[in-house]
């Protein structure tokens, strides 16, 4: 099959000569933290990172014959399949809603996909009797899927929209019958399953090599489940566009016009920067004024002569000049914010600028 954008439809069974173990129990046993930090590495929601730490914990148990299966590896391939469940709420269980599913495999053309694919599952998981599409956030189609939902879920209840039993899947599909993949052309070959596109198995190793320097970097550390809600709500709008005026409690509106640049926000639904901290702190009943410079009074302030280093994750970060302030971000620790920065961005994790840096509030104790 041609390559297909964040949509790499596994439409072959591999057949694997492993001994099935009890799942569920491994899945809730593992030690993400004897992995990696359980907590957002770069633009990864902490829950989906869990869910990958998980099912690489979990190979040396179910794929004894498999080496070197990372969480790196499985958030490269989530990174390019949904973007990490972007736009999508994922619950303590791992259940994502509403499901992702991915474009009608009918050879339209839709999606980059040219071969009609004829419905596998009567349209339990994709919602469609007549032709398959791929599901979840490893994007698996449901037949493929249906050959691991077995071993993911021994009592039958496996569902591709859940992250840890897809992202488990994924791990033992990458494994097949005992892969090394420290080997690099046995590691290509393996993503190669997955989408036949050499260019899709750059994409996948570049996103790999970026979250495996990510996370040796020093996680934000112990926070209150407060500060990680808002930290997590802010995180889940990465990639969505900046819109001057744009945002609220619920989530991206459109805005107004017009930016100093010209933007019209009446025709961007996102956020700016403001609006991404009213979205955020919302999750916590917190409610906040609207604009940056009224939102630095709320809370304790702590001073830019205190420098960066007095922040702490789940502060908000300001920047100004003679005018006032004109910036907010959310701060995440490890000198790292999550911000709406400008029209024609969207909403990204970026160190804390080094210029008019003007101090922080700490809506949260």
């Amino acid at each position: 099959m041609k390559h297909v954008r964040r949509m790499g439809c596994l439409g072959v069974l591999l057949v694997l000569g492993i001994v099935s173990l009890p799942v569920i129990s491994m899945i809730d046993s593992a030690d993400p933290g004897s992995t990696a930090p359980v907590g957002m590495i770069g633009d990864i929601p902490g829950r989906m990172v869990q869910a990958y730490v998980r099912a690489a914990s979990a190979m040396p148990q179910m794929a004894p014959a498999c080496k070197g299966m990372t969480w790196q590896l499985l958030a490269g391939i989530g990174k390019v399949e949904s973007n990490h469940a972007a736009g999508h709420q994922i619950d303590p269980a791992g259940l994502i809603t509403p499901p992702i599913i991915g474009p009608v495999l009918n050879g339209s053309g839709a999606g980059g996909n040219t071969t009609a694919i004829r419905d596998t599952d009567g349209g339990k998981w994709d919602g469609n009797s007549e032709y398959d599409a791929a599901v979840g956030p490893m994007q698996f189609l449901p037949s493929t899927f249906a050959g691991y939902s077995g071993r993911v879920r021994p009592d039958g209840t496996g569902n591709p929209n859940n992250a840890d039993d897809e992202t488990l899947a994924a791990a033992l599909y990458l494994c097949g019958n005992g892969r090394d993949l420290t080997d690099i052309g046995q590691l290509r070959r393996a993503v190669l399953s997955y989408n036949t596109s050499n260019a899709y198995v750059d994409d996948v190793l570049r996103w790999r090599d970026q979250y495996a320097a990510l996370g040796s970097q020093e996680p934000i550390g112990e926070v209150s489940d407060q500060v990680r809600k808002v930290i997590e709500a802010a995180r889940s709008q990465i990639g969505v566009p900046y819109s001057w005026g744009g945002g609220d409690a619920s989530g991206p509106t459109t805005g107004i016009c017009c930016s100093q640049g010209g933007q019209d926000g009446r025709k961007v639904l996102g956020f700016d920067c403001s609006g991404l901290m009213v979205f955020a702190f919302a999750k916590v009943g917190v409610s906040l004024p609207r604009v940056a410079a009224d939102q630095a009074g709320v809370g304790q302030r702590i001073p830019a002569s205190a420098g960066v280093s007095a922040l702490k994750p789940g502060d908000m970060v300001f920047f100004g000049n003679s005018t006032g302030i004109y910036h907010v971000g959310l701060y995440i620790g490890g000198g790292q914010m999550l911000n709406a920065p400008k029209p024609g961005d969207s909403v990204k994790q970026a160190a804390v600028w080094n210029y008019d840096y003007a101090g922080g509030a700490r809506p949260l104790k």
